[in-house]
């Protein structure tokens, strides 16, 4: 069985595969497909093992212009600063490396040269069979049964993922939208594809002048709440074709007040091999309520962002 988180953009589903992580039947598999090359990741036909071994390798153009200006996000977790890497900060690193496999392993550009290497034994078929047979590979590499892929923003592209694997169980995360696009608003990463999506890059300007003012700075609060509301809607639409017991939604609020009520029914439904202390050890991972970013709105722009995100919060039953 092929089993997926979704959300949109800081939901708190880094948290959610974090805490699945700790079951000892479990690998998390974190943000495969998210930076994957968007016209290839999904497309069809058989594909012979140096194409697939040219798209899994490749940099993500985001992550390195977010690197080489100096940020670091949380989901860079390749230890650019430790001396003996294979990468240093403004390289082309492989978006592999950026967050998946340090999840896994303190070496991970070892544990990437391994999985190429068996990615470049595969025979010519389907990406669907690829990427299976790549997370199976994964989960036998660390001795555990179950694989459980999560993306930020993978709610997106869920139509995708569920053509690719129709039988497979989604899981997906929701966070109140004011303040999952307040955190898309001061993200890096997210910054770059709301300018993307909403048209905002400055006209006129050096390409790299360009990025470099959209990472900086944080866009409107309409285009941040739009880009979420839009990931809510684009999701909603893949769910007609899913059976009700390939679905199942979650709180992220419910999961920080109260883990047990959340974590006992996603291993019921993912049905996740036995593991007793699985749900003590997943709650020892929560460090508290986030912040509210919005109570430092004014009035006017609490208003301009809850117009933007109304439709998404209408369609999670945020909102009447």
């Amino acid at each position: 069985m092929e089993r997926f988180v979704v959300g949109t953009g800081r939901c708190g589903s880094t948290l959610l595969s974090l805490m699945l992580g700790v079951h000892t039947g479990v690998v998390s598999i974190h943000e495969f497909f998210s930076g994957l090359d968007w016209g290839r990741r999904f497309q069809r036909g058989n594909v012979p093992a140096e194409e697939l071994v040219t798209l899994i390798a490749a940099q993500q153009p985001v992550a390195t212009a977010v690197l080489a200006r100096g940020h670091s996000p949380d989901e860079v977790q390749y230890p650019i600063e430790r001396p003996g890497m294979r990468y240093r900060r403004g390289d082309e690193i492989p978006w592999l490396l950026v967050a998946m496999l340090p999840r896994l392993t303190k070496d991970p550009d070892a544990l990437f040269d391994e999985l190429i290497a068996y990615a470049s034994t595969l025979p010519a078929q389907p990406l669907a069979d690829h990427y299976r047979q790549l997370f199976a590979w994964v989960a036998a590499r660390f001795k555990r049964r179950v694989w459980i892929e999560r993306g930020g923003g993978a709610l997106d592209f869920l139509g995708d993922l569920v053509s690719l694997y129709p039988n497979a169980k989604f899981l997906h995360i929701h966070r109140d939208g004011h303040e999952a696009a307040l955190s898309l608003r001061a993200h890096p990463f997210f910054r770059m594809a709301i300018a993307f999506v909403c048209g905002l890059f400055p006209s006129g300007l050096d390409p790299e002048v360009a990025a470099t003012h959209v990472i900086d700075n944080a866009p409107p609060l309409w285009a941040a709440g739009r880009f979420w509301s839009d990931q809510v809607l684009h999701g909603f639409r893949a769910l007609p074709q899913l059976d009700r017991g390939q679905y199942l939604e979650a709180r992220f609020e419910d999961l920080i007040s109260n883990p047990a009520s959340v974590l006992e029914p996603i291993a019921a439904f993912f049905e996740l091999p036995p593991d007793d202390g699985f749900v003590a050890r997943a709650a020892a991972l929560i460090r508290g309520v986030p912040r509210s970013r919005v109570a430092d709105l004014s009035p006017a722009e609490r208003e301009e962002l809850a117009t933007a995100c109304r439709p998404g919060q209408i369609l999670l039953g945020r909102e009447a």
